[in-house]
């Protein structure tokens, strides 16, 4: 019996990951193991859009190597998450008379309320931009909220609330484009916050309410959830590299023992620790001032039970939790990642890899929950079309 394996691609500003899992039935059960992992620095990158081609794909070639090698197989297709300050979202109404005779609402139904809500999105918000998930909030029939799905209920006036969330299309047709030059073919996309969300995120915190907050190098991105859904997605500008660079600064020290300091803070230091801490402190404060702000547009300001999970390279600094705690005023903790693995030397440390892992259980799950609304096909570039098209027609070739 062939095995179900799955292949997360995570091309970060600071580092791309990836990794090779396998879905694995024992007793009934189905679980998932990490057979591969491979890692680079990134090259070519700035706030998570490509800037030099050239140089992302020998570091991309890289992880792909170094990820094959450890899993023993020959990558041929991958899941690729995308991140960046081009991904967003942004809400849209969308309403419909049903005209079946029975006035029964039926998946097409759902289907065209979800389009027309989509057409409703202002041109300001959707200009040079992909939409890469469409995620239902709430439907309503004749003015009354649907709890579950509308399909098989009865009405004349059908409404949508839905969250779509978008992305630069150039920078995402050249994530695509430096994925295939490699000879993989992307089997589909994720926006890097769900992927996270995947892996980090239990079903009683989605349920709940709370925002997942992954701090990376140049880019803050947050991720809403409540009622088991994504209610919200922004990317700020703003990352663990402008902690560095203040602590540089502050401190007049070279950028590489600035970054050893930002996370080891508690280590023996010749330099004035109260200073240190202030600036850490200051970039820190403006970052879920950022996140304050944006709770406040949704009204969900202190009001979120599950609080707020840090993930990503900086969420490794010792005061975070106490400072998101205290700046957001909801409970607060770092977030982990449960994984099994056959590495013997494994190179997942902390929650970081939780994009590049959450790609390839969303790949391997048929689990509806973990879609995200994710438009099939979404991922495929005209080169990528015509390598399928031609894969098609091999079949009947003798």
């Amino acid at each position: 019996m062939a095995k179900k394996i799955a292949v997360g691609i995570d091309i970060g500003t600071y580092q791309i990951k990836i990794v090779v899992a396998e879905s694995v039935k024992e007793e009934g059960k189905t679980s998932y193991k990490i057979i591969g992992t491979g890692f680079a620095e990134s090259r070519g990158l700035r706030h998570g859009y490509i800037i030099n081609s050239s140089d992302t794909t020998r570091s991309l070639g890289i992880a792909i190597a170094e990820a094959e090698k450890s899993a023993n197989i020959k990558i041929k297709r991958a899941y690729l998450s995308v991140g960046g300050i081009g991904l967003s979202s942004v809400f849209s109404h969308g309403s419909m008379i049903i005209s079946q005779a029975d006035s029964e609402i039926t998946d097409i139904d759902v289907k065209n309320v979800l389009s027309i809500a989509e057409s409703e999105i202002p041109a300001n918000s959707s200009i040079n931009k992909k939409i890469i998930h469409t995620i239902p909030i709430s439907y309503k029939i004749d003015g009354r909220t649907v709890l579950g799905r509308p399909v098989g209920m009865k009405g004349i006036k059908f409404e949508v609330k839905a969250l779509f969330v978008t992305c630069l299309e150039h920078h995402l047709n050249d994530l695509i484009a430096t994925v295939e030059d490699l000879g993989i073919e992307v089997t589909n996309i994720m926006a890097s916050p769900l992927a996270g969300s995947v892996v980090i995120l239990n079903k009683t915190q989605k349920i709940a309410g709370c925002v997942l907050a992954n701090i990376g190098s140049e880019t803050v991105s947050v991720v809403v959830f409540e009622n088991n859904t994504p209610i919200s997605l922004e990317v700020f500008p703003i990352g663990g590299t402008d902690i560095t660079n203040d602590i540089a600064l502050g401190l007049k020290i070279p950028l590489e023992e600035a970054e050893d300091l930002k996370i080891n803070t508690e280590k023996d230091i010749s330099y004035p620790k109260k200073k240190l801490e202030e600036i850490i402190l200051a970039r820190l404060s403006d970052i879920f001032d950022l996140v304050e702000s944006h709770l406040k547009k949704l009204g969900r300001s202190g009001l979120l039970p599950a609080g707020i999970i840090l993930t990503g390279g900086t969420s490794g600094v010792s005061t975070i939790e106490d400072l998101a705690r205290a700046t957001l005023r909801l409970p607060s903790k770092l977030g982990q990642m449960n994984f099994d693995t056959s590495l013997k030397n494994c190179q997942i440390k902390d929650s970081s890899w939780s994009v590049a892992y959450g790609l390839c259980i969303w790949g391997l799950s048929s689990n509806e929950e973990l879609s995200f609304g994710t438009l099939s096909g979404a991922a495929v570039s005209p080169k990528g079309l015509i390598k399928r098209i031609f894969s098609w027609f091999k079949q009947f070739l003798p």
